[in-house]
């Protein structure tokens, strides 16, 4: 005897935008293989343990970062201060034409100058998971300073201060605050 099991339709979209609403910090992941420096935006970047010190980004799986951290086994992560959007548009793939990137290296990897936090991670995992790759880091290097942070919300980039803001029109509008 079968049994068919059949699992709700997801839109695609709604579970987006339902994930929006999760407001995250902003990061620059980089890694470099030989002498180039590669980098994209992700906020898709958590803490996994304290001991032993382990970070987690997640990767869409056709995307070319995918390559490039296998092949390397090392990267980095900026957390990227509220005045750092540029940087964040630039490595989200909407480049600035003649930008200068703020590069700095840390434990031989590359990372951005001025931001709020930066780790330098060794691959320790990686894990497959839907359209996503995982990649676990052991992290050699840590610094941070303070700072306002560069959030991600309802799709787009925004300071506390906008956040707060749109909260608050969301509450006197009736709470809608449907993006």
């Amino acid at each position: 005897m079968t049994s068919a099991t059949t699992e709700p339709a997801i839109d695609p979209s709604l579970f987006r935008r339902t994930c929006g609403r999760f407001g995250t910090g902003v990061t620059i992941v980089t890694t470099r293989l030989g002498e180039r420096v590669h980098g994209m935006t992700a906020n898709a970047f958590m803490s996994v343990s304290l001991e032993p010190p382990l970070v987690l980004v997640s990767v869409a799986r056709d995307a070319r970062m995918c390559g490039l951290l296998d092949a390397a086994g090392r990267y980095a992560v900026s957390i990227l201060r509220e005045d750092q959007r540029e940087l964040a548009l630039h490595f989200a793939g909407r480049p600035r034409e003649g930008m200068t990137i703020p590069f700095g290296e840390r434990a031989g990897m590359p990372v951005i100058e001025g931001a709020l936090g930066q780790l330098v991670t060794r691959v320790v995992q990686r894990v497959e998971a839907g359209d996503h790759v995982l990649y676990i880091g052991r992290v050699e290097h840590m610094e941070c300073r303070e700072g306002p942070p560069l959030l991600f919300y309802g799709g787009r980039f925004e300071t506390l201060a906008e956040a707060a803001r749109d909260a608050r029109s969301a509450v006197r509008d009736g709470g809608g605050g449907g993006r």
